[in-house]
C-alpha cells in the first residue's frame, strides 16, 4: 500500500480534492470526496476478493482514489469528470511509482467508470464501475427524493 499512500500525499491529489470539496460545498447529493473514494476502493476490494479476480490492491485503490478527482472541472469547464480525472491521474500515478502499463490500466478504468457496457467485465474497469454505483447509500440519503438517478438504479439495500 506504499504507492496508495503516496497518492494521498501527492500535491496534485490534495489540490484537486480540495477543489472538489469547494465546488461541492453546497451539494445536497452524493459528493466526490475522500469518503466516496474510500467507499469505492473498499467495495472494489470486496468484489475483487469475492470474484477471485486477483487485481492488485494498489491498482484498485489507485483507480478508486482518482476516478472522480477531476469532478470540479466538470462544474467549472464542462469537461466530463471521467475525462478530467483521466487527465490528472497519470502524473500522480507515475510520481507514486506506478509503471506505464499500470498507469494505462488505471486511466482506462477511470475513463470507463460511467460506461455501463463494462458492468460485467472481470477487470479493473468492471470492478470500478460496479463499486462506484454500489457505493451510493440512497437508502439513507435525505435528498434521495430529489435525486435524478432512475428509480431502478438507486441503492435501497446494503450489498457490500
Amino acid at each position: 500500500m506504499d504507492r496508495t499512500n503516496k497518492i494521498l500525499n501527492h500535491h496534485l491529489f490534495i489540490e484537486n480534492l480540495e477543489k472538489n470539496m469547494t465546488a461541492e460545498a453546497d451539494r445536497r447529493f452524493c459528493r466526490h470526496d475522500m469518503a466516496h473514494f474510500l467507499d469505492v476502493a473498499r467495495i472494489a476490494r470486496i468484489i475483487n476478493l469475492e470474484e477471485g479476480l486477483g487485481i492488485p490492491e494498489d491498482l484498485i485503490y489507485g483507480a478508486a482514489l482518482l476516478h472522480d478527482i477531476g469532478k470540479h472541472r466538470q462544474y467549472e469547464e464542462g469537461i466530463p469528470h471521467e475525462q478530467a480525472s483521466a487527465l490528472i491521474a497519470p502524473e500522480i500515478l507515475r510520481d507514486c511509482g506506478f509503471d506505464e502499463k499500470e498507469t494505462g490500466v488505471i486511466t482506462d478504468a477511470i475513463l470507463q467508470h460511467r460506461n455501463s457496457e463494462v458492468i460485467s467485465e472481470r477487470s479493473l474497469r468492471g470492478v470500478l464501475y460496479r463499486a462506484d454505483k454500489a457505493s451510493r447509500p440512497c437508502f439513507a440519503c435525505k435528498a434521495e427524493g430529489d435525486c435524478n438517478w432512475k428509480e431502478g438504479r438507486k441503492n435501497r439495500e446494503i450489498v457490500y
